[in-house]
């Protein structure tokens, strides 16, 4: 994969949020010619733009619900990673027509456009809550795969190759658990968890792009790509949170306690990134799982083993340790004075 960027002109949708400005970070460690980020929150991509001063970096300020700037967007584009979206279950729960019209219709836009222009690779970014959907998040991100892979069968003549990866809980992400539970310690509140049983699969940002970077390179079309993720126990994240984060803060941990409130509308109690039904036309690499499309015919993975589990759910998974949790909240920068940036 070392030499697969190179010269490579590149656009990333929702490129300020926190996974499309990992991918551009360290796309811009290989070589490159250009790349375009996306975003309409104009102050942050001129923070970005603060951010990064590298001359292959372009800033588009666009929005995926306008089908005309997507074309525009994806001219002399390589590849397309499509990270945009609206994201927090609640708030889409009460706001569904929002959500369909960014992340379906602006899904549609973005796929059209990369037809239309004949952009090489697609990538969208899903999550987790796109299967066995039971929130309005979930479905529009279930629609969004299903648009994916129908457009890997319909290109006809035209060459890109579309796929997805299938993610669980980026921790680093802007509004993760993180900074709910922060905020509450700084205000020497309670850490609210909705049940002490919740589940979620979680990694940082940096793991996430890793996977997304080499999905890029090995694509054959059509496929769900999802990583091997650990799991955790939502109420021991918060448990690792008073216990590490305390000492920085200047806190006394006998001040801080954790309330269980109520799952909210759309929550789930624990997640799944791969179905049964998914895992019967699945193959197994060392540290992901590859969902092959039901109606293409995807070369490349001849020889690979079937996954060895039947389903993959954060309620069945080996958790992570409160050891690991420390780790994971280290990588991430969540245990510093400021915290995330």
């Amino acid at each position: 994969m070392d030499d697969f960027f190179d010269h490579k002109r590149v656009l990333v949708t929702g490129g300020t949020g926190s996974i499309g400005k990992e991918i551009a970070a360290q796309l811009l460690k290989h070589n490159v010619q250009a790349v375009r980020v996306l975003s309409n929150d104009e102050n942050s991509l001129f923070n970005m733009r603060m951010d990064y001063q590298d001359d292959r970096l372009r800033f588009l300020l666009g929005d995926v619900r306008d089908y005309e700037r997507m074309k525009m967007a994806s001219r002399e584009i390589d590849i397309v990673y499509h990270t945009a979206a609206l994201k927090h279950v609640p708030i889409g729960e009460y706001n569904p027509f929002e959500l369909v019209q960014t992340n379906v219709v602006g899904t549609q836009n973005v796929v059209s456009a990369a037809l239309e222009e004949g952009v090489d690779r697609f990538l969208l970014i899903s999550s987790d809550k796109a299967v066995n959907p039971t929130s309005t998040l979930g479905a529009s991100k279930l629609l969004c795969e299903k648009l994916v892979v129908s457009a890997a069968a319909y290109r006809g003549y035209r060459k890109t190759r579309f796929a997805s990866m299938r993610f669980g809980n980026v921790l680093d992400s802007r509004g993760s658990v993180l900074e709910i539970f922060r905020r509450q310690m700084e205000r020497l509140e309670p850490l609210t968890v909705t049940d002490p049983h919740m589940t979620r699969f979680a990694f940082a940002a940096s793991q996430a792009v890793d996977f997304i970077l080499r999905a890029t390179a090995m694509t054959q079309g059509g496929e769900i790509f999802i990583p091997k993720m650990q799991a955790l126990h939502v109420i021991d994240l918060a448990q690792a949170m008073i216990e590490a984060l305390s000492p920085v803060l200047d806190l006394d941990p006998k001040q801080l306690g954790i309330q269980t409130t109520k799952v909210r509308p759309g929550e789930k109690i624990h997640e799944e990134l791969m179905t049964s039904a998914e895992a019967q036309r699945a193959v197994e690499l060392e540290d992901m799982y590859v969902v092959l499309p039901e109606t293409l015919e995807t070369g490349g993975y001849e020889g690979k083993h079937p996954p060895a589990v039947s389903e993959y759910s954060s309620g069945t998974a080996t958790p992570m340790s409160k050891s690991q949790i420390v780790d994971l909240l280290q990588r991430i920068n969540a245990l510093s004075t400021k915290g995330r940036q």
